[in-house]
């Protein structure tokens, strides 16, 4: 079966008075992440790894920074683009490993949140996601956030068996538009579309 690996890393710094958003959780915190986004540098570098694997270009391929339609915008959206591709290129998911390298929050006691939580944006099973944490112990980076992620990816034989992520999240009735539209302008023809078996919605 012909395999693919991809590998993202993102930084961003803290910043006072924004919420602090890893991996799609709210974590409790002083400071958040500063970016053009949420600022979700464990989703944005879970993104760029998929992307990497079908040599689809990178997050600022699809979500320039300087456009305000992606201004606080949930990462949840970059991702699913992701899965798109991926989909589209006739791959899925079989695991991905992530390390995060920040001084503070401690992620050990929110790792297992954090699993699921990617697991169900992935639409994978929680054991299919690493997630890591070090400290960046005299890098003097102590003020900053960074993520590593390294996805395997399978071909998939049958096309039937991929859905659509786009159709699962109640939260983005417009997310599918925007993936269509994003997908266009990137590759000059619409998106494939794919159906979904609507009992696996959870």
């Amino acid at each position: 079966m012909n395999m693919r690996i991809g590998f993202g890393w993102d930084s961003h710094a803290f910043k006072p008075g924004v919420p602090l958003i890893i991996g799609g959780l709210a974590i409790d915190h002083p400071e958040g992440l500063a970016g053009h986004s949420d600022g979700d540098v464990l989703l944005h570098a879970i993104t760029d790894a998929l992307l990497g694997a079908v040599s689809a270009g990178d997050i600022g391929s699809f979500f320039p920074p300087g456009d305000p339609r992606w201004k606080n915008a949930d990462s949840s959206i970059f991702l699913n683009l992701a899965i798109e591709e991926i989909q589209n290129a006739g791959y899925r998911i079989v695991n991905i490993d992530t390390t995060l390298i920040l001084a503070a929050p401690k992620i050990g006691p929110l790792a297992g949140d954090l699993r699921e939580r990617v697991a169900e944006l992935l639409d994978i099973k929680p054991s299919a996601v690493g997630i890591k944490a070090k400290t960046p112990e005299g890098l003097g980076l102590d003020h900053v956030a960074q993520a590593h992620a390294v996805v395997l990816l399978e071909q998939v034989e049958d096309p039937s068996e991929l859905r659509s992520m786009t159709a699962v999240i109640e939260s983005h009735k417009q997310l599918e538009d925007v993936v269509k539209d994003l997908v266009s302008q990137v590759h000059g023809s619409p998106a494939r579309k794919r159906t979904f078996d609507t009992e696996d919605i959870t």
